[in-house]
């Protein structure tokens, strides 16, 4: 059974104690989401998302102070889903898979993330130029993660390796995934094809030949 993770990041949102103030936040982040994703964060307001969320303006004030505090609460929510996702490739059926095959699910899955989530480009690329410490937040998150799927994957890598492998493949590696998502399809499919291939190479140069 795979667990829900939840991670905290850093931010000025208040998160909710009680199940029926989570459902009114979860429905304004809903709405935002989808603003930001169809006009641009830019053009989007606060008063807009409380109006078609059915909430007070001072509900939403209550947990989100301004705008920025809600992308902040998107990120953190997007990097959850996205380590959730992650946690897929921990399961011991996917661990015996040959490595070829294991990075090309493994690509596949993420890839698939980023086309059921379009809320995720719209809030990462608000908060890459915006909120440079909320984006290395996620990314510190997400390497954590994948560090500890490499210790699961493979008894060859060391503590000192999956730290610096997680690093380059979050980096790097995730970056390119996640470019290709806004990409014409043909491009995005060769993109994913050179990721997967970047993947295979850096993980088999750690490993000892057979």
């Amino acid at each position: 059974m795979i667990e829900k993770s939840s991670v905290a990041m850093p931010g000025r949102w208040r998160k909710p104690k009680q199940a029926r103030s989570w459902v009114r936040v979860n429905r304004m982040l809903d709405v935002a989401e989808a603003l930001f994703v169809e006009q641009g964060y830019a053009a989007a307001t606060t008063k807009q998302i409380a109006a078609e969320a059915d909430v007070p303006i001072g509900t939403l004030y209550q947990f989100f102070p301004d705008k920025a505090a809600i992308l902040e609460a998107l990120a953190e929510r997007y990097t959850n889903l996205l380590i959730e996702r992650m946690q897929v490739f921990e399961t011991p059926e996917m661990l015996e898979l040959p490595l070829e095959d294991y990075v090309k699910r493994f690509t596949e899955g993420i890839d698939s993330f980023f086309t059921e989530s379009p809320g995720y480009r719209a809030t990462f690329i608000e908060i890459n130029t915006a909120m440079p410490e909320v984006d290395q937040a996620g990314d510190d998150l997400l390497m954590q993660a994948y560090k500890r799927i490499l210790l699961k994957l493979n008894g060859a890598f060391t503590d000192d390796d999956c730290e610096a492998i997680a690093f380059v493949m979050i980096k790097a590696v995730g970056n390119l995934v996640w470019s290709a998502s806004g990409q014409p399809p043909e491009f995005r499919q060769r993109l994913l094809l050179e990721a997967e291939q970047l993947s295979l190479n850096y993980l088999k140069s750690y490993l000892p030949e057979a």
